[in-house]
Formats: structure tokens, C-alpha cells, sequence
């Protein structure tokens, strides 16, 4: 029961392929209080997602670009908890504009940025009233220390992401709150679907040590489940990379 007691926020719980279902499948395994978010028209689809889980999960409406919703998510969040112990960020979107390097108007991508990058940083503060210390921040990257084909404006929104959970880690250590990032090898999720040619990355495990399985998200989800325990009091500000070991290869 490695989460026994814990209470947490997911993000990003939109299908039952996704990362971020799989954590909140795995934190109620390991004894954890789960409260989704959602938006829109999704907020039905997460909703009846949700009954999928081991116990059905409150899901409350937050949409990143509103600031009523950020301003009020502590609040909300209170109405189902008094308290959370971790916050996982599974939240991504760039308009298929970004998806052109050089042709992208900066609309899109200044779209791209605040909801892939800027983000982190506003749940992270919206969260923090019911955050103490031993509290965890864990988000989803993908590994942006390479101009990958077809990511474009998203891949830049992923160095501004990893950048911003080194600059959490640093103001909110002193507070207790730990920020780190998962980086996992690419997975068929809806959100991927949204991304060019995305079947380039079915090559992935020629090239992992470890092989990797475009299917399946479970070891990333195990790794956030891992970093939002009270097994790593002492780690912040790191990206653990789970993709079977491409990123230490060359070819």
C-alpha cells in the first residue's frame, strides 16, 4: 500500500489508455483518495471513465487557460478532500498550426505553451492551499532534450515544461513539496493520435535496450505512482526517464 492514506489530484484522465488513468488505477490499488479533473466535453466522457476505476472518482471541472477555475480549484478540491498530498500534471494541447516549425503563427503557439509549459506552474500554485510538506508534484514529459520529427512547437513547449518543474522544485522545496517529471517513450494515447505522423515513433523499440511497447502505459504510470509516494523524500527537480532506455543510446 504505498499511497495508503494519500489524497491526489489527476489531470488528463480521458480515456482508458491514457497515463494518467492508469495512475489513478494504481493509486487506489496502493491505498490512495482520488479526485479527477476535466473540462467542457470531456468532463462526461472522464466522468463515466472514471466508473472504470476499482472505486469511482469526483471529478471536478478545470480548464488551465481559466483563471476563475484555477482561482477557485483549491476550494473545489475541498469539497472532496481536506487536503492533497500530490498532484499529477497529465495535461497537453497544441493546435495543429504548431505542428509546422517554421509556418506556425505565434497564436498557436503561444496556446501550445500555456497550456503544455505554463501550466505546470498554475496548478502547481492553485493546488498549493492544500498542500503541506511531504507534498509531490509529478508531470509527463516527453524527453525535449532532442528536436524530434513532427513535435515542433510541442517539443518546445516540453523544454519549457522540464524547465519549469526545475524552477518549482527550487521555490517550492523549501515549503516541503517535492517537483518531478516522468519522461515517457511515446504511447498511443488520444492525445497522440492529435500529433502528425505519429507512427514514426512505432520504431522506438528497435532502439530501446529494454524494447518498448507503444501500448502499453503502464510503466509510466507505475513510475508517477513511484514518484508521488514518500519513497523519494529526498528527489526534486529530476526527470526519470521510463522508454525502455532509448534515451541513453544512439542508435
Amino acid at each position: 500500500m504505498l499511497l495508503e492514506g494519500k489524497k491526489l489530484l489527476i489531470t488528463g484522465v480521458l480515456m482508458d489508455s491514457s497515463i494518467a488513468f492508469h495512475v489513478a488505477r494504481l493509486a487506489q490499488e496502493q491505498g490512495a483518495e482520488v479526485v479527477l479533473t476535466s473540462f467542457g466535453r470531456t468532463m462526461r466522457i472522464t466522468q463515466a471513465i472514471s466508473r472504470r476505476l476499482p472505486a469511482p472518482a469526483p471529478v471536478i471541472e478545470l480548464d488551465v487557460q481559466d483563471t476563475g477555475h484555477l482561482e477557485t480549484l483549491a476550494e473545489r478540491v475541498g469539497e472532496h478532500v481536506d487536503h492533497l498530498d500530490g498532484v499529477l500534471h497529465s495535461i497537453g494541447f497544441a493546435p495543429q498550426g504548431a505542428f509546422d516549425f517554421l509556418g506556425a503563427a505565434w497564436e498557436d503557439v503561444a496556446t501550445a505553451m500555456q497550456v503544455s509549459a505554463y501550466s505546470l506552474k498554475a496548478l502547481a500554485v492553485a493546488a498549493l492551499p492544500r498542500m503541506s510538506a511531504g507534498g509531490s508534484v509529478v508531470g509527463l514529459t516527453f524527453d525535449a532534450q532532442y528536436a524530434w520529427p513532427v513535435y515542433d512547437w510541442m517539443g518546445v513547449s516540453k523544454a519549457a515544461f522540464e524547465a519549469t518543474s526545475r524552477y518549482l522544485a527550487r521555490d517550492l522545496g523549501p515549503k516541503g513539496i517535492r517537483s518531478n517529471l516522468v519522461s515517457a517513450g511515446p504511447i498511443s494515447t488520444t492525445a497522440a493520435k492529435s500529433i502528425p505522423e505519429f507512427g514514426q515513433f512505432a520504431q522506438w523499440s528497435d532502439h530501446a535496450p529494454l524494447g518498448w511497447d507503444i501500448k502499453d502505459p503502464v510503466p509510466a504510470a507505475q513510475a508517477c505512482v513511484a514518484l508521488l509516494s514518500d519513497w523519494f523524500p529526498a528527489t526534486t527537480g529530476e526527470i526519470v526517464h521510463v522508454d525502455g532506455g532509448f534515451h541513453a543510446t544512439g542508435f
